[in-house]
């Protein structure tokens, strides 16, 4: 049946006509989604146009009182069992022949049994009603003529429209409230195994919320993928309405399958897929939205201050810059004006991290622009490309909120082609309570809190991020996922003994829980098959920290004291058997030319003396075969033996804003041939470092060795320095990283005690350990540093002044006072 056909068989007053086209419409299966949505949208405006016609008396001309669709109906999202939002507005001059018509237009709608909100009301009541409750206004937002006097309906909508524009910041956080509210009752959708299309978090509500905040003129939502997403919640409610035969928008499990079916999908995954796809562009969206609004609220709140103190004028939003190519503005994380992602591959990552250790969101237009422009990273990834990406995973909390910014602009499938697979993939166990891809961020979450218990917290995020992928396979997930992980790992820049650490790790996640949870573990067997899986105490710690992760990300119903107790009783077992004697200290290498030479010319002058070496030049053969690249510059600095070293020279670096990568000290002893005057044998500290700028570029080397002069005699105030540009330039620390956590290394050395400190990463972070450590009267023989990510992980050789290892409770003594120190702020 045509259109036509169907309207001329509802023009009858009566039910019957319209009832038939109305079946006819929803059984023909011909037209559905939108088509079919706006059939019966016509079909139902003909059908009560003619029901006010025959109810009115006038067939035409009707003056003083008209017919109104709102709220769903009005934009003309009729689902089969959606229920009509009809207001009757009049002048009010006939309240008797108002009472009249609306019996005769409301009963023959009861009489088919369709659901029913009505109202009857004059212009200012109308009004009054929507400033005296939200839902109704939001519902006149929508408001469409059906039928009688058009001028009052006109008149409706101009006046709703005025009263929201002019209400709205007062209005759109009662808004933004509710939504919250609703949120909290109704959870995420695309989460949920039983989701609500319409009141879930990224539902139809939300949808219609952001065309209400666009009506507003105050903000907009981001239109990229919105309309698509709210057809598809739609498309699916359609389904579910006519597979049912009810009024319900909760996709309840055992409907699945015959909604999926309707709608001509495989099967009830992939219509959870595109569900939960679909609420996430909204929910992005809603954040972006809703973001942006509190945005313009405070600065319109502020702005009339402003203006009175600075005697007018247009106001300059602020840029503080952050990493290079970074800045932040107006509470965001933006691209500076020089940037040029098109010409540097790294800078979605270096964004994105330092966006989420800031805890401040990602500007979407930077993240457009970074999606439309940024280059392909090349293959293997460069060091500071990997380095970023640990460091974003590291971040805690604020790492969702930048991830999910990247995903809504595609570039997460772009940097880890393999994550397509796992994106918004449901989880069919109670247990679970995120999609695939979301519980591997949870878990990264999780983990970014256990960093300080292992020495390598950057294989510890990876494998967070990767323990699920072989999810997108079929089979067993835990041996797809380890392929998939070794190659992602070679990808991205590990080196071929690290990615088959982060392998076995994504093979074996699931092997502690389920031993320590199923198995005797008095049993030697049992234990020696864990052994013989890990293979190492280092894989071993990387996978009780993983263990513990994945499962606190899984659910409340997946972790517990008595799991935890169990996991770390058979982790003890199985470290006994693999531990044997403890290395020491490592030998250090032979100087190399250039370091003698420096060190050398430090025992001649009795003053530092300096080398950067820049990256673009090779490395050297010292270094072994298909190690990873450095970051940054190698900083050499040679300095006569004596005290205070190590924090003067981190205390120059953090005042010029240079971040250590890597650091090592050692002492080296000269011969007593060295000096022309035969000054005798001398011991000169060598210091060999990786440094790089935050942003701009790097130091002059002339400007560094003055400053490292005045520092060892005194007269460079570093703590001064570094507490005046705080001051001035705050950082932004939205981050609530883990606590640092400083132990001794029992029977690590013979000839020192080494203490290990893990802690984030922050500027002046080695100078406070080298004041720390000097105030404590300890010696630092040598050390070993290293920056994983936003994660410190040192090593450091001290002795007595006599160059004996500390005693055991002086030791524990300068390890906790250490400790306190960088707790304190």
């Amino acid at each position: 049946m045509t259109g036509t056909d169907e309207r001329t068989s509802a023009e009858s007053p009566g039910p019957g006509g319209y009832a038939a086209a109305r079946l006819r419409l929803l059984t023909e299966g011909a037209r559905t989604g939108p088509p079919r949505r706006a059939a019966l949208a016509g079909l139902t405006d003909d059908w009560l146009a003619g029901l006010f016609a025959a109810g009115a008396g006038r067939p035409q001309g009707v003056s003083g009182i008209s017919l109104v669709a709102v709220g769903g109906y009005g934009r003309g999202e009729l689902s089969p069992r959606s229920d009509l939002d009809l207001l009757l507005l009049h002048d009010g001059s006939d309240p008797t022949a108002v009472a009249a018509l609306a019996d005769r237009l409301w009963y023959p709608v009861w009489d088919l049994g369709l659901d029913l909100d009505h109202s009857v009301r004059t212009l200012a009541e109308a009004r009054r009603t929507a400033g005296e409750d939200l839902k109704v206004q939001l519902g006149l937002l929508d408001a469409r003529h059906l039928a009688g006097d058009l001028g009052l309906t006109a008149g409706l909508r101009t006046a709703v429209l005025a009263d929201w524009r002019n209400q709205a910041p007062k209005r759109l956080p009662e808004l933004r409230e509710l939504c919250d509210e609703r949120a909290q009752r109704q959870g995420e959708l695309r989460f949920l195994l039983e989701p609500d299309l319409k009141e879930a978090r990224g539902g139809l509500r939300d949808a219609t919320a952001l065309r209400a905040v666009a009506a507003s003129w105050l903000a907009d939502a981001p239109r990229e993928g919105l309309a698509e997403a709210r057809r598809t919640l739609l498309d699916v409610r359609d389904a579910l309405h006519l597979s049912t035969g009810r009024a319900t928008d909760r996709l309840a499990l055992q409907e699945q399958d015959q909604v999926a079916a309707e709608l001509g999908l495989l099967d009830a995954d992939v219509l959870l897929r595109q569900v939960y796809e679909a609420a996430r562009v909204i929910s992005y969206a809603g954040d972006v939205t809703w973001r942006e609004v509190g945005r313009v609220l405070r600065s319109r709140a502020v702005r009339p201050r402003l203006r009175a103190m600075l005697g007018g004028g247009k106001q300059v939003a602020e840029r503080s810059p952050l990493a290079e190519g970074v800045v932040e503005q107006d509470g965001e994380v933006v691209l500076a004006r020089a940037a040029r992602p098109e010409r540097d591959p790294v800078l979605p990552l270096r964004a994105a991290a330092t966006a989420a250790q800031a805890g401040l969101p990602l500007s979407p237009y930077a993240v457009r622009r970074l999606a439309a422009a940024a280059r392909p990273l090349p293959t293997p990834w460069p060091a500071e490309a990997r380095e970023q990406l640990v460091t974003l995973l590291g971040s805690g909390r604020p790492t969702v909120e930048v991830w999910e910014a990247l995903e809504a602009e595609g570039l997460i499938t772009k940097l880890l082609p393999d994550w397509e697979r796992v994106r918004c993939r449901p989880q069919r166990n109670a247990v679970h309570i995120w999609t695939v891809d979301r519980h591997l961020i949870e878990t990264a979450v999780r983990a970014a809190a256990l960093t300080r218990h292992v020495h390598r917290p950057d294989l510890l995020l990876v494998a967070a991020l990767l323990h699920d992928i072989g999810k997108g396979w079929p089979g067993d997930h835990s041996v797809a996922g380890e392929i998939i992980a070794k190659d992602v790992a070679t990808r991205i820049g590990f080196d071929a003994e690290d990615a088959a650490v982060l392998a076995t790790l994504v093979r074996h996640h699931l092997l502690l829980i389920d031993t320590a949870t199923r198995r005797d573990l008095d049993d030697p067997a049992t234990v020696r098959s864990v052994a013989d899986a890990v293979g190492t105490q280092g894989t071993l710690e990387l996978l009780h920290a993983l263990t513990e992760a994945d499962a606190l990300a899984t659910g409340p119903a997946a972790w517990s004291s008595w799991r935890g107790s169990l996991v770390a009783d058979l982790v003890r077992r199985v470290g006994a058997l693999l531990s044997g004697d403890v290395p020491d200290e490592p030998a250090p290498a032979a100087p190399t030319a250039e370091q003698e030479r420096l060190a050398i010319e430090a025992f001649r002058t009795g003053g530092p003396v300096l080398a950067l070496r820049a990256r673009s030049e090779p490395v050297p053969a010292e270094e072994p075969p298909g190690a990873p690249e450095p970051l940054g510059v190698e900083l050499l600095i040679a300095v006569p033996d004596q005290s205070a070293v190590l924090p003067a020279v981190a205390g120059v670096l953090a005042v010029h804003r240079l971040t250590v990568r890597t650091a090592e000290l050692r002492t080296v002893r000269l011969p007593q041939d060295v000096d022309e005057a035969g000054a005798g044998e001398g011991s000169v500290l060598l210091l060999d470092w990786r440094v790089a700028a935050e942003y701009g570029s790097l130091p002059e080397a002339a400007r560094l060795r003055a400053d490292l002069v005045r520092a060892l005699d005194g007269s460079l105030d570093i703590a001064g320095r570094l507490a005046e540009r705080d001051a001035a330039y705050p950082r932004r620390r939205g981050l609530l990283a883990p606590p640092p956590r400083v132990t001794v290394a029992p029977a690590a050395s013979h000839h020192a005690t080494v203490i290990e400190v893990r802690a984030q990463d922050a500027p002046g972070l080695l100078h406070r350990i080298g004041m720390a450590l000097e105030k404590a009267g300890v010696r630092v023989r040598s050390m070993h540093v290293s920056t994983l990510g936003a994660n410190a992980v040192d090593a450091f050789y001290v002795t007595t002044g006599a160059g004996e290892p500390l005693p055991e409770q002086d030791a524990g003594s300068v390890a906790r006072v250490l400790e306190e120190t960088l707790r304190a702020p």
